[in-house]
């Protein structure tokens, strides 16, 4: 177990100052978490309960000297308990219905899962670059594969997109050149990015339909939806490592799913890798190279 370091005052205005731009007004944020080690996925049970992989090592177990690590932020008691270490990959994070978390292990080609009993167990083995991963109401997971990043299928790209019960696997769509996180509605409309093609797609979860959402994006990373399933969150990572007074252009947007309508939430920061939304609103994001958590609070409500 150890502390979370809160940062405030100067330290927050130092870190904020490196936006080219001011955030958009309708957000405040504020550091919750500094201090990391390259923090990566992301999820959020309730309002107080973070979930995060921090991937300093990626590719290296435990066993061969790497420090990769799942845990838990306690928002109430300013605190972070390290849940599970020793993967070589833990790239991206969900909670179930029935609170397990489960978070794909990119290079060992694994889900694991782990009860609220703190045991950990493999979920599904045998994937090819797992990377996304969310969990519907009825605690199906979906993920994405990453075999042959930037390469579509018309070229020869195997990369998909599938969900599984733990016993059967389904493939629902492949030929993407770079599905890299994925979220699930509570109707069951799937949306992922796609990085290298610079879009969001969405999938029915009616008849399977699927379509381009948003195009011509600036290498859209995270993503994550509300409880309503009205609003979407996504990261752009187009300069990862440079902040905004550096010339970064990397930023954290909304799309209103009902309006149509893509609305700043922040730039400036170096890394913001994964997004997730409380259950009363609050965005949570991490920034990887910086090895903080961000949280946007909106200030005027619809």
């Amino acid at each position: 177990m150890k502390q979370i370091t809160i940062l405030a005052g100067l330290a927050l205005a130092a870190l904020t100052a490196t936006a080219a731009k001011p955030p958009a007004p309708e957000y405040q944020t504020r550091v919750v978490a500094s201090g990391l080690h390259r923090p990566t996925g992301i999820a959020v049970r309730g309002n107080n309960a973070i979930y995060f992989t921090e991937v300093p090592t990626p590719g290296v177990n435990g066993g061969n000297g790497g420090s990769n690590s799942v845990s838990q932020l306690d928002l109430r008691r300013n605190r972070i308990t390290t849940l599970h270490v020793g993967e070589p990959e833990p790239v991206n994070i969900t909670i179930g219905q029935d609170e397990n978390i489960y978070w794909t292990c990119k290079s060992a080609g694994v889900i694991l899962e782990q009860n609220e009993e703190g045991v950990t167990s493999v979920f599904l083995s045998g994937l090819t670059k797992p990377s996304g991963i969310t969990v519907d109401h009825c605690d199906n997971v979906y993920f994405t594969q990453l075999p042959t990043p930037g390469v579509g299928g018309m070229n020869g790209g195997l990369n998909t997109v599938s969900v599984s019960d733990g016993t059967t696997t389904t493939t629902l769509h492949q030929g993407e050149p770079e599905p890299t996180d994925i979220v699930v509605s509570r109707n069951g409309d799937l949306y992922w990015t796609c990085k290298s093609a610079g879009v969001i797609l969405e999938q029915s979860g009616t008849d399977g339909a699927t379509r381009v959402l948003l195009n011509q994006l600036d290498k859209p990373v995270g993503i994550a939806i509300d409880r309503r399933g009205r609003n979407l969150y996504f990261t752009e990572v187009p300069t990862p490592g440079v902040s905004g007074r550096a010339g970064g252009r990397n930023k954290v947007w909304e799309f209103d799913l009902e309006t149509g309508t893509k609305k700043l939430v922040h730039e400036g920061d170096p890394e913001p890798t994964d997004i997730a939304v409380a259950r009363n609103g609050k965005l949570y994001w991490t920034c990887s190279s910086a090895g903080v958590i961000i949280e946007a609070t909106q200030s005027r409500r619809r």
